[in-house]
């Protein structure tokens, strides 16, 4: 008689610039396998890939959209390339780790930048998170001082939310939930030249 398995999820990281090399340790440091891509031949960032650990696998952007979970880790400006890599992202989580510090308000149509994002990925289930970290801290070990550095999640999808946030454990961070990304996602979004209330604050959780 067969039982089922349970699947482990596979992640990937769309960008390796400072932000995506920073995510890239964390999972490195956890012993997690994730897929590291850019619009560039991946034997152009294996080196860097390398030196970071043998957990980090670098690849073509079309193989690393088959993840489960995919962390957008490139500019905002450039999310609309990667989003074309699918034609649906159904049953994926997009992990939204940009900033759209600069955009005009009404370039979003008054939305917030991560629903705005989230309509680019046709089927997919978008959770806001992992940016409100500047790369020199988010690249450190997130335990500071006996505590955890939070890491901050919204999302309009709960079973996403909560499959982010159990990740964000796994990798060392205290996860703190703020709701919906109209709600919540506005706390740690840039809206036009302002930066969101909770972006770039460098908070510990102490157990």
């Amino acid at each position: 008689m067969s039982k089922l398995k349970k699947e482990v999820a596979s992640y990937a990281i769309i960008g390796f610039g400072n932000i995506g090399q920073a995510l890239a340790k964390a999972f490195a440091r956890n012993g997690i396998e994730v897929s590291v891509a850019t619009t560039r031949n991946p034997e152009s960032f294996a080196a860097a890939a390398a030196a970071i650990g043998p957990e980090i696998l670098p690849t073509t952007l079309a193989e690393a959209v088959k993840a489960d979970v995919i962390f957008l880790a490139v500019r905002f400006e450039s999310h609309p390339d990667v989003a074309k890599a699918l034609p649906n992202w159904q049953g994926k989580i997009i992990v939204d780790v940009t900033n759209a510090y600069g955009v005009p308000p009404e370039k979003l149509g008054g939305q917030p930048s991560s629903r705005f994002v989230a309509q680019a990925f046709t089927g997919g289930k978008l959770v806001k998170g992992f940016n409100h970290l500047i790369a020199a801290i988010l690249d450190q070990d997130p335990t500071v001082h006996g505590g955890r550095r939070v890491v901050f999640l919204a999302g309009d999808d709960e079973g996403a939310v909560a499959e982010i946030g159990a990740l964000a454990e796994n990798l060392g961070f205290s996860p703190i939930k703020l709701g919906g990304l109209s709600e919540g996602g506005l706390l740690v979004q840039a809206r036009g030249n302002s930066w969101g209330q909770l972006i770039f604050k460098d908070l510990v959780k102490f157990d």
